[in-house]
């Protein structure tokens, strides 16, 4: 509502509305006048008033008829409207009130009665300014958090989908925009880093499915666990084997560091759990290849069921160290050796032939990672 409050006064009696007009004057109202019923509504509707003052008998359109048509307006603010009407007449009084009016007044206006509703109404008319105010606010507020609320689960469904194929850490930078569509194929340099058991096939021919289920879930539980811990993507896991690469879809500074470190503590670990299991009768270990090179990466599959994957020989030659690999043994390239001499023990492995490759190839056996030389 406006300051000082706008009021209509309507009355095609002259006298009448230079009267009104100036008791209401007088209390600091803005004051507006029509005529006749037409132009009321006119002024109605091109001033906005905050109350009108409606006499019931006039030409061309009566005040209830105006009452009526200015309630039924569509989108229009709430004005209340006072109807005044002839003292012997409750007739119009009553009529005035079904039409839509908000209070009436009786001929001759009293001054002090004039003012005192009209006070009334415009404190009336302040509260469901107020009302409507707030609850268009409550509007916004609740758009804005219908909006904030689909996005949140939006950015779920997307950490969630991403948590498919990364570590949480990987997948949380990917959605903070650490990483720009990493599910598009893309050309990157990785560590790939090949795991299995050894012996597995023989276990599960013997042993009971409720074994098998047994020692494989403690086996990718404890795998898994160093996978997040070094921040690795987990390309993928069948039975027994697993492969996992760094430097993608975040870069990595020490992506080879990184791979033989795991590697080094699945092998502690993996230790640990073959001699659980070699108590229990099954002689279980395993073996890792872990390579350098470029690949190919992105989702791949079709619509209801995709994999992240890294397509490229150094994912071979990866694949074919851990096959070549004996029980304990963890076997890298010559690009993973060169990058990490600093940091292992290790010791010339072959020239392999390995299927798939023309030429032998060198490949190292770490023997287990250097001590760390005090204030280094």
């Amino acid at each position: 509502m406006r300051t000082p409050p706008r009021v209509l006064v309507v009355d095609d009696n002259p006298t009448n509305i230079r009267i009104v007009r100036a008791r209401l004057a007088s209390e600091g109202y803005d004051i507006v006048t029509a005529g006749d019923g037409e132009e009321a509504l006119a002024v109605a509707r091109d001033t906005g008033p905050d109350l009108i003052l409606l006499d019931v008998m006039m030409p061309k359109i009566d005040g209830l008829e105006v009452c009526r048509r200015l309630k039924t307006t569509r989108n229009a603010p709430f004005t209340p409207i006072i109807i005044v009407t002839a003292m012997a007449d409750s007739k119009d009084a009553v009529a005035g009130l079904e039409a839509g009016a908000d209070e009436y007044l009786s001929k001759p206006v009293d001054h002090a009665a004039l003012c005192a509703r009209v006070r009334s109404m415009l404190r009336i008319k302040a509260l469901h300014d107020t009302v409507a105010a707030q609850g268009e606010e409550i509007a916004r507020w609740n758009a804005t958090l219908e909006r904030r609320v689909a996005d949140q689960v939006a950015e779920l469904e997307r950490v969630s989908r991403l948590k498919r194929f990364f570590s949480p850490q990987l997948a949380d930078a990917i959605v903070a925009g650490g990483a720009a569509d990493p599910l598009r194929p893309h050309r990157r340099e990785i560590s790939v880093v090949f795991l299995d058991l050894r012996g597995f096939t023989a276990f599960a021919e013997t042993a009971e499915p409720e074994e098998v289920s047994d020692v494989l879930g403690a086996y990718h539980a404890e795998m898994g666990r160093l996978v997040l811990e070094h921040e690795g993507t987990l390309e993928r896991f069948t039975g027994d084997g697993m492969m996992i690469f760094f430097n993608d879809p975040v870069p990595v500074a020490n992506a080879e560091e990184r791979s033989v470190r795991m590697a080094e503590a699945m092998r502690a670990r993996v230790r640990a759990l073959s001699a659980a299991w070699r108590r229990r009768g099954h002689e279980l270990d395993f073996g890792v290849g872990i390579a350098k090179g470029y690949a190919t990466i992105g989702a791949i599959g079709f619509e209801g069921r995709w994999d992240y994957a890294a397509i490229g020989s150094v994912t071979n030659l990866a694949a074919r160290l851990c096959a070549e690999a004996t029980p304990d043994q963890i076997l890298i390239s010559q690009r993973i050796h060169a990058a990490v001499a600093d940091l292992v023990t290790a010791k010339e492995v072959g020239p392999l032939q390995l299927k798939g490759f023309h030429r032998p190839v060198t490949a190292y056996e770490v023997i287990r990672l250097k001590q760390a030389t005090p204030g280094a």
